[in-house]
C-alpha cells in the first residue's frame, strides 16, 4: 500500500500571487485585505515553481489527495479550483486527482501520513501524520519537498 499525501492548494500547488497580480487597482482596492474573496479570483492562478512535475514524480510512489480549503464568503471558489484540477491535471477518469479533491475547513479530520501546507490553519498544525511546512526554512520550495519524501520511500 502506498502512503498518503495530502497537498493543499493555496501558495502549495497554486502561486495565489499569480492571480492578485492580475486584478485591476479598484478591485485590489476593494478588496484589500480579503483578496481571497474577489470573485473568480482562483481561476486567474498559475501553478506554483515546479508543482506539476513534483507531483507526478511523487505519484509513482505515494497516494495523493488534495486537500484545499475555500473562502466561506467567496462561492466562486470552490467551483474554480475543481476547474483549476481539472485544468492542470485532466478530468477524465484516469487522470491523477479525478475525485480526489477535498475542500474542508478542518484538515485535521483526514487521515494520511503526510500534509504539505504553508499554513499551520484550518488543522494543518493538528495533523495526525506530519505537516511538512511549505515555504519555511527546512522545506522552502517543490524541489526540498519532492526530495524528502521521495528518500522517505526507500
Amino acid at each position: 500500500m502506498k502512503k498518503i499525501i495530502y497537498i493543499d492548494m493555496d501558495n502549495v500547488l497554486v502561486d495565489f500571487k499569480s492571480g492578485i497580480a492580475k486584478l485591476d487597482s479598484d478591485t485590489l482596492e476593494a478588496y484589500e485585505g480579503k483578496l481571497d474573496e474577489v470573485p473568480d479570483i482562483f481561476s486567474l492562478m498559475e501553478p506554483f515553481p515546479h508543482a506539476i512535475e513534483s507531483i507526478h514524480k511523487l505519484a509513482e510512489c505515494y497516494d495523493l489527495y488534495i486537500l484545499s480549503t475555500a473562502p466561506w464568503l467567496n462561492p466562486s471558489a470552490w467551483i474554480h479550483k475543481l476547474e483549476w484540477v481539472q485544468k492542470y491535471f485532466g478530468k477524465e477518469k484516469d487522470s491523477l486527482f479525478y475525485k480526489r479533491l477535498i475542500i474542508s475547513h478542518n484538515k485535521n479530520l483526514n487521515t494520511g501520513h503526510y500534509l504539505i501546507d504553508d499554513r499551520p490553519n484550518n488543522g494543518a498544525k493538528d495533523f495526525k501524520g506530519e505537516w511538512i511546512h511549505f515555504g519555511s526554512t527546512e522545506f522552502p520550495n517543490w524541489h526540498s519537498v519532492t526530495e524528502y519524501l521521495l528518500l522517505e520511500t526507500k
